[in-house]
């Protein structure tokens, strides 16, 4: 279905157009006359509805030397998706313009009240063979659900997960990063509690939505390591609270100390357990890996560690490599008298963050010889996900999913 764009919004876009030089997308779009300008406005999908993805449009919202300058942060694209659960269902995805990114709530929304919100963060590709393709979003979707549970919400079905996903990819087909320009479209779903409730209790309405934003390789000119400290005077989870839960809260906790951190010169902090404060968590936002002396790969066994797409790949590919792979406590004491070679933090936006030293207390800890070079280890697990991500070995997992 071709929608075109009022007069008015036209005439507004040909200005934005003009007065943003940078803004190429924008004045294609104006020249074009607004025809597809940001899909069709609120229209509905269903998966025997979505259409083939125009391969053609792949790459087309910026010259091509400019994706390598996008970092990771909010752009807005052509459009979002959202879907509705009111009266006990999840009504159908809904396709929205691009150029309003607001959803209105009501002011008693629980969200807004008691925090009654999650949400997940995967990534498209445009691999070698021009075809795109998500990495693993079922287990994503898998993991929205268990959030929902913990704080009461309807889980959004996984092929109603997987149908928004592929959809919003679709339709933002222009702002797909080339392949070879070492970025993705990242997507971001998000579930959230929208109706009306003052005295604590679950929402009887909530909204999905999902939105895609293009991002670049997160590390420019290849991996880095980097400086970590040890937060110690705050706790990112308790024992039996959400932290293994990807729930808005545990983000919000966060901010304060992860500024402070940087403040200092330290990109990421690493959090212990908040009974002993003894035992090593995570990241601010990614999981914890190491590798010891022995060559095997180590990740802390918590329940109040949030499980990450991105550790569990790693995990099933230190295997294939032969490698032991150890889930399992692991005490900070362990990292403080130098029984870990290498150490990274490993989440979705980066893949793995390597660690060179890292701040306990008074003292700062070297990782291996703790220069700027990356772990071999680390590097080739790394590579091989990068690999597959792209579509330049053999996907043996099926972990790519066709949109």
């Amino acid at each position: 279905m071709q929608a075109t764009i009022s007069s008015v919004a036209l005439s507004v876009l040909v200005f934005l157009a003009l007065a943003t030089p940078s803004s190429s997308y924008l004045r294609r779009l104006a020249a074009s006359g607004g025809r597809r300008l940001y899909g069709a406005a609120a229209t509905t999908t269903s998966p025997t509805t979505l259409p083939p993805i125009d391969v053609k449009k792949i790459g087309t919202a910026f010259p091509l030397n400019e994706w390598s300058s996008l970092g990771f942060e909010f752009r807005q694209t052509a459009s979002f998706v959202q879907c509705e659960y009111k009266n006990g269902a999840w009504g159908e995805v809904q396709l929205k313009s691009g150029s309003d990114p607001y959803v209105k709530i009501h002011i008693g929304a629980t969200s807004l009240h008691y925090g009654q919100a999650c949400f997940e963060g995967l990534k498209a590709f445009a691999q070698k063979d021009g075809k795109v393709k998500l990495f693993r979003p079922m287990e994503n979707a898998a993991r929205i659900a268990r959030s929902c549970e913990r704080v009461c919400m309807p889980p959004i079905p996984a092929q109603k997960f997987l149908e928004a996903c592929k959809c919003v990819v679709r339709e933002n087909a222009a702002f797909i990063p080339p392949y070879g320009t070492g970025g993705a479209l990242y997507i971001r779903p998000v579930l959230f509690g929208s109706g009306p409730r003052i005295g604590l209790q679950p929402a009887d309405e909530y909204l999905f939505v999902v939105l895609a934003i293009p991002v670049a390789d997160y590390y420019k000119g290849g991996l880095k390591p980097v400086q970590a400290v040890v937060i110690d005077d705050f706790d990112r989870a308790a024992p039996r609270g959400v932290g293994s839960a990807k729930v808005a809260g545990n983000y919000a906790a966060d901010l304060l100390p992860n500024m402070a951190a940087k403040k200092q010169g330290y990109p990421i902090g690493l959090y212990l357990d908040a009974k002993s404060n003894s035992f090593v968590e995570e990241f601010s936002t990614s999981n914890f890996l190491a590798i010891d002396k022995k060559g095997a790969y180590v990740t802390p066994k918590s329940d109040a560690i949030l499980a990450s797409v991105t550790n569990k790949s790693l995990m099933e590919l230190a295997a294939d490599e032969g490698m032991t792979v150890e889930v399992r406590p692991v005490p900070i004491s362990e990292v403080v008298r130098g029984d870990f070679d290498e150490i990274a933090a490993c989440g979705t936006a980066v893949v793995v963050t390597p660690v060179n030293k890292i701040l306990y207390k008074d003292q700062l800890v070297t990782i291996g010889k703790g220069d700027a070079n990356v772990g071999p280890k680390i590097k080739k697990l790394y590579d091989r996900v990068r690999s597959i991500q792209n579509g330049e070995t053999v996907d043996k997992f099926s972990w790519m999913i066709d949109v």
